[in-house]
């Protein structure tokens, strides 16, 4: 998602005159000249789903424990019929090398949740990059149910920000090399002012959103009284895309839609949820474009 300059010349032009080739007219007078572009790429065809909620058990997350095993059940619940496993870790690296659960499956209930989130490992670091590093390189257990040919899914939840001693950069590294199709989202502290309860900008999980965002992941306000829309978001990106919510509210009849910079019809606008569904489900690989105008 992205502000649009000179490199989408071409896109602000196909908007204002209704086509991609005739570029000598000026943008029309009806229209606002801001120009936004949500993007993605189209996911690989991918089998099964490994999913791991890296969670803060320091004293400040005791008042998420129920709100965070709703999110778990909602995501259980959004992930496909078949395929994934599920499993949490502490944040704290200190203890992930005991942690020898076996991962939800298809079939498991909250109540099965709510006895992994009981028996888990806990620490009082808030570590969260080390701590999955950790588990996934050293820890024995982690070795048996962890398939090499699954995606990856890691869920960071924490109220406050990584304090791990790497660098964003060098996990990110180290993450686009675990598996051939990784995701990642984020259940953690929003700045101020974007936050609905968030008075302190040293607890802003910035680590966190920074990586979640570079991986085009989704992040959730810790601070929301109900998780699901997120969660469900974050759990619907493992399958490949079929729509794609705005960013932003848009002029409906500026709207275009691009498969690999080529404009294609194949789509629909739903003012009610702000969001445009493919009729045509964009192939694996595929970058897709969607060019609007501001209202």
């Amino acid at each position: 998602m992205e502000r649009i300059v000179l490199t989408f010349i071409c896109i602000i032009i196909a908007i204002v005159t209704g086509c991609s080739g005739d570029y000598s007219l000026a943008p029309s007078p009806d229209y606002d000249d801001s120009v936004w572009v949500d993007s993605f790429t189209q996911i690989p065809e991918i089998h099964g789903v490994d999913v791991i909620w890296a969670i803060d058990t320091s004293g400040s997350m005791s008042d998420k424990q129920n709100i965070l095993l709703d999110g778990i059940e909602t995501m259980m619940n959004a992930l496909p019929p078949h395929g994934w496993r599920l499993n949490m870790i502490s944040i704290s690296p200190s203890v992930v090398l005991n942690d020898s659960q076996f991962p939800l499956v298809p079939g498991d209930t909250l109540e099965d949740a709510i006895q992994m989130y009981d028996s888990m490992s806990r620490g009082p670091e808030e570590h969260g990059f080390d701590a999955v590093m950790r588990y996934i390189d050293y820890n024995e257990y982690a070795l048996t149910w962890l398939r090499h040919d699954a995606a990856l899914l890691v869920v960071f939840v924490s109220d406050e920000d990584d304090q791990s001693g790497i660098s964003v950069i060098d996990f990110e590294n180290w993450y686009w090399l675990q598996r051939p199709v990784v995701f990642l989202s984020s259940i953690v502290n929003l700045p101020v002012g974007d936050s609905s309860c968030n008075t302190n900008s040293v607890n802003v999980g910035d680590r966190y959103i920074e990586a979640t965002q570079d991986f085009g992941g989704f992040i959730v306000d810790i601070c929301d009284n109900n998780w699901s829309t997120g969660v469900v978001e974050a759990s619907t990106q493992i399958h490949p895309r079929e729509f794609l919510r705005l960013t932003h509210q848009p002029i409906s009849e500026s709207i275009r839609v691009f498969y690999n910079t080529h404009e294609v019809a194949e789509w629909e606008y739903d003012e009610s949820d702000n969001t445009v569904y493919f009729l045509t489900t964009p192939l694996a690989n595929t970058l897709v474009e969607i060019a609007y105008m501001l209202q």
